[in-house]
């Protein structure tokens, strides 16, 4: 496998821009800690995890982001001698390439000959208890986003949950998170839970995967108050003040870093008839109907790999485009609603303008209602702001790493 450059973001072009970002950049700099020296990614610890692993069948579950410098971790645990018996793959695919939701059948790596087996083919999407017999231990080490919504987290409970059924450990070598500088959204309400939402957190939650799966046992989340026999091997030189630059797409829709920022704020057209910019290059980045009057920006949506079949495919959407938006502003609004509200008023739907997918992404039912009664981004933030504190409070015996 091969490791690209970490994922860019689209400076602000417009100098008026350049200099709000300088002045904005002259007031956070102060917080934000000094790069001393570079993270290192649990998979790069070996030293931590190989002697775990002597003498045991092993399982690991990852995609293409599990890379531990430019060697992917399979390839690493096969050339340090472990005995890796088979591969689990998730949503994307273990290579990747497969789109949102889309069925992962099992295969073979044709690397290393070792069997895939896919948690994203079939209803359980956890493995079988004749596969759990198969391994002593699973590896757990994907690349998140820190969204609720984003499916990678309710693989690894699923797993977890697994493990603690049949008597399994499980590792997780874990990641930064690229959004871990700060929570926002509403706390899912569990008449929600779904695939793309199953603990009750906030839509960014700002800690990573080891932490999250610590939670899990702590807060008792597992079915049956069960717990899983747990070890994470932790990041080094990371806090949650690290603003940590990809080095691989997660997967194929969140091609950059700007597309990483928005998703907490744009995944919800998905719960609605709008084009997020699915099927065109810069997905995440954009929004826009053929219906919506008053731009003089548009695009249009074309079937492609990782976007088949996307929303308002081959027509004009004409709407909104994101990408000069300085990163500092993504971050200092956080969850923002008003691009949801904006595309909701311009098009005048009214309650046609949203799905049953819409709550299931802002997890909660007064979001809705808030906005057919025109309340503004701000007004709905503040619903959530005691939700929001009292996580932190929650999730701070969990932490793994300095805020």
């Amino acid at each position: 496998m091969k490791l690209i450059s970490p994922l860019k973001t689209h400076p602000a072009k417009n100098p008026a821009k350049k200099l709000l970002l300088a002045a904005f950049l002259a007031v956070i700099m102060p917080v934000l800690p000094a790069r001393q020296n570079p993270v290192k990614v649990g998979a790069e610890c070996a030293d931590e995890y190989l002697p775990l692993l002597k003498d045991k069948k092993v399982a690991v579950l990852s995609n293409h982001t599990g890379m531990a410098g430019r060697e992917h971790v399979v390839d690493l645990l096969q050339r340090s001698g472990v005995n890796v018996v088979c591969i689990f793959s998730p949503e994307h695919g273990f290579r990747g390439n497969a789109g949102a939701g889309e069925r992962v059948g099992n295969s073979t790596d044709e690397k290393t000959g070792i069997p895939i087996k896919s948690l994203y083919d079939g209803k359980d999407r956890k493995p079988s208890p004749e596969t759990m017999r198969t391994f002593d231990i699973v590896i757990f080490d994907i690349q998140d986003v820190g969204l609720r919504y984003y499916t990678y987290y309710i693989t690894m409970v699923r797993m977890m949950d697994a493990c603690a059924g049949a008597g399994k450990k499980m590792i997780v070598l874990d990641r930064p998170n690229p959004n871990g500088h700060y929570v926002d959204g509403p706390i899912l309400d569990m008449k929600y839970k779904s695939g793309v939402g199953w603990l009750p957190i906030p839509v960014v939650h700002g800690m990573t995967l080891g932490e999250i799966a610590r939670m899990t046992n702590g807060e008792k989340w597992l079915p049956e108050n069960r717990e899983c026999d747990l070890t994470v091997i932790t990041c080094k030189n990371y806090t949650h003040k690290t603003l940590y630059q990809l080095p691989v797409p997660p997967s194929p829709n969140l091609p950059d870093m700007k597309s990483v920022y928005l998703y907490p704020s744009i995944c919800y057209f998905e719960g609605t008839p709008v084009s997020l910019g699915r099927g065109t290059p810069f997905p995440f980045q954009v929004y826009g109907h053929p219906g919506m009057t008053g731009r003089s920006f548009s695009f249009t949506p074309r079937d492609m790999p990782g976007a088949r079949n996307p929303p308002q495919r081959d027509k004009l959407c004409n709407g909104v485009d994101l990408r000069n938006l300085p990163d500092e502003l993504i971050w200092k609004n956080g969850v923002d609603l008003s691009y949801v509200i904006d595309a909701y008023n311009n098009l005048g739907m009214g309650d046609h303008f949203f799905n049953d997918m819409f709550e299931k992404l802002i997890g909660v039912d007064y979001v809705r209602k808030m906005i057919k009664d025109g309340k503004s981004a701000q007004e709905i933030k503040a619903r959530w702001k005691d939700d929001v504190e009292n996580f932190k409070k929650q999730r701070a015996p969990y932490l793994l790493y300095a805020k």
